[in-house]
């Protein structure tokens, strides 16, 4: 059987499901800190860039597109840069890296926050399943490119999901990264998931002997436009039902606030956090070798990339 990473369940942080980023954030100064985040055009990366932006934090804003990244980060009450970052395109990931990096920017905090969901039939990436590739690959390329500019207490938040326990039995279908092989909307979100959490888990094993942590996180079932692509039940069911069991933005962004900035999340590095609160998430996801394995495999995807 594989390593397992251990688990140890967390205090009570005085915050919980119905707590908002505001109340999490509340009595934190931002003020000289610089935070990234992907996808802060809407849902639940617009709301965590307007409380970063609230507490202090220059919050640099990322979209598929430099005009929608610079409409939103007009919008935030502190101040903001906005910068285009596709991830499913390694040039616009590339470009945004360069970019930040010939800006001087110093990150406190990189919030891995943007994706795409349910794709309802297979679409692909450079060969790759698209869910996988952007959702994974392309934050894998964006922040490993930019750990040089985090700082020496810097953190790296990934959000993840519940879903990720619908990931295949395996965990990472290292046979079928095309989704060529097999496709479901919602394993291969739930695979693009666990990604995400193993490579927040991978990472934090790397930062070991320094003052960086990583986090995954679960930001909660949230009313937000990530369900776009979904078919037209699932989306009439979100529509009529959605009020019985989905948070609102400023309640699903407050776990990704409270790991991105809060002091009580240092003792909670490398875990997986619901509600502000480490949680055991799945079998696979505590596997440490799968971990350095999807690791491995993505550094050699990248290197193949055009």
């Amino acid at each position: 059987m594989a390593p397992a990473n251990p688990f140890t369940p967390s205090r009570p942080t005085g915050f919980g499901r119905n707590s908002t980023a505001e109340e999490v954030s509340a009595g934190l100064s931002l003020s000289g800190k610089t935070v990234l985040v992907t996808g802060c055009t809407s849902g639940l990366g617009r709301e965590t860039c307007r409380v970063l932006s609230l507490r202090g934090a220059h919050v640099l804003g990322t979209g598929r597109t430099l005009a929608s990244a610079e409409e939103a980060c007009a919008m935030l009450p502190g101040r903001g840069s906005a910068y285009a970052c596709d991830l499913a395109d390694p040039d616009s990931v590339r470009a945004c890296s360069a970019r930040i990096r010939h800006d001087g920017h110093l990150l406190d905090a990189i919030v891995g926050n943007a994706g795409i969901m349910a794709l309802p039939t297979l679409q692909q990436a450079h060969g790759y399943e698209l869910q996988f590739f952007t959702n994974h690959v392309g934050h894998f390329m964006l922040i490993t490119g930019l750990l040089d500019r985090l700082a020496a207490d810097g953190r790296v938040v990934m959000l993840s999901s519940l879903a990720h326990a619908q990931a295949p039995r395996c965990g990472i279908d290292f046979d079928n990264l095309s989704g060529e092989r097999g496709y479901n909307p919602w394993r291969q979100y739930g695979q693009s998931k666990l990604a995400n959490l193993l490579f927040a888990s991978e990472l934090q094993r790397r930062f070991a002997g320094s003052q960086r942590t990583a986090y995954a996180v679960h930001p909660g079932v949230a009313r937000t436009n990530l369900a776009r692509h979904m078919g037209r039940s699932a989306q009439r069911f979100v529509e009529l039902f959605g009020s019985l069991f989905l948070k609102d933005v400023s309640r699903g962004a407050a776990t990704t606030v409270f790991a991105a900035a809060h002091p009580q999340a240092l003792s909670l590095a490398g875990h997986y956090l619901v509600d502000c609160k480490a949680v055991r998430p799945s079998r696979q996801a505590l596997d440490a070798a799968l971990a350095r394995r999807l690791w491995e495999v993505t550094e050699e995807i990248v290197h193949r990339l055009p």
